[in-house]
């Protein structure tokens, strides 16, 4: 318990820091929303002026982020200038379909990680082994933003996907499975390409893992004993590499939030990454603030779930 509490503690901590940094960034950015009514010769000074002190803009710094992190606290991200409306329901709509999409590609990217892993580290130097890597090292090279192209034009080209979006125009009166299977045929394309950014890394790291309990003495004492390959791999050997793979499962989460800003972009899904850039652009202070938080509290959430993951799976650590 003590070690869950003191993890909060420091993901607490962490939120804060985070917060007031971004904050504090986006505060001292040259320019704000309200540039380009100072352009207008139509507008006057004192008009910008009064805008800017009716949401507060006008307030030091310290003053600006102890009220907003006050509403934070409540629920209340602020309001959103360039949309008019409150940060928070604004965001909570492109967060789902952002998680949606992260969590699709993590799972997709481990169910096809752990197998080739495994699979790789069991045939260690031979030519099957050599070829995935080779296959893994040729897909690490190929830029994000290449791959996310070419399935855009697979698309395109194919007819066999859409090309945007998360749901068909024509299918707004369907029922529940007509529209899963609309929302999964936009899904397939960014979470493919999502998952197959990912897959190198993690199969690399599942076959390093592998490799290294499969040199264990006990490993060898069950293969004199003879049991049957597959066993040892499965009930002996993933278990004792799970501890670096469980970190790991930690660290993808976190990164599959930002590797999607990319993919929402390009294929057109209406997730985080396209509001924020559009937020940036129009200098939506609020709404680039709470992205930010939100990416923060995803990559908190992944690091923890991995301690407690590590936690239950590992004695030493109840006992230290």
């Amino acid at each position: 318990m003590r070690y869950v509490t003191r993890r909060l503690i420091h993901a607490v901590l962490l939120l804060v820091m985070v917060s007031f940094a971004s904050f504090a960034l986006l505060q001292l950015a040259p320019g704000d929303y309200f540039d380009s009514l100072r352009l207008n010769p139509q507008v006057t000074s004192q008009t910008v002026e009064k805008i800017r002190a009716r949401y507060g803009l006008d307030r030091s710094l310290p003053v600006r982020y102890a009220l907003w992190l006050r509403g934070a606290v409540q629920g209340d991200l602020g309001y959103s200038l360039a949309s008019n409306s409150e940060v928070a329901p604004l965001l909570a709509v492109r967060a789902r379909n952002t998680l949606l999409l992260s969590g699709t590609a993590t799972i997709l990217a481990w169910l096809l990680a752990l197998p080739i892993g495994i699979w790789s580290a069991a045939r260690r130097g031979r030519a099957l082994d050599r070829v995935a890597g080779v296959a893994m090292s040729g897909l690490l090279t190929v830029p994000d933003l290449l791959l996310f192209l070419a399935l855009l034009l697979l698309a395109v080209r194919t007819s066999w996907f859409p090309t945007g979006g998360m749901t068909s125009v024509a299918d707004d009166g369907a029922d529940f499975w007509s529209a899963a299977k609309d929302i999964a045929l936009h899904l397939a394309l960014p979470a493919c390409g999502l998952a197959l950014v990912m897959l190198p890394m993690l199969a690399r790291h599942v076959r390093a893992a592998m490799i290294e309990v499969l040199e264990a003495p006990f490993i060898r004492a069950a293969r004199g004993h003879g049991i049957p390959r597959s066993r040892i791999l499965m009930r002996y050997a993933l278990p004792a590499a799970s501890n670096p793979l469980i970190s790991l499962l930690g660290f993808s989460v976190a990164t599959m939030l930002s590797t999607s800003v990319m993919a929402e972009i390009v294929l057109s899904w209406p997730g985080l990454g396209a509001l924020m850039v559009e937020s940036i652009f129009a200098r939506d202070m609020y709404v680039v603030v709470a992205i930010v938080m939100f990416s923060s509290i995803f990559l908190v959430a992944g690091n923890l779930l991995a301690d407690l993951l590590l936690l239950a799976a590992d004695p030493r650590i109840r006992t230290e």
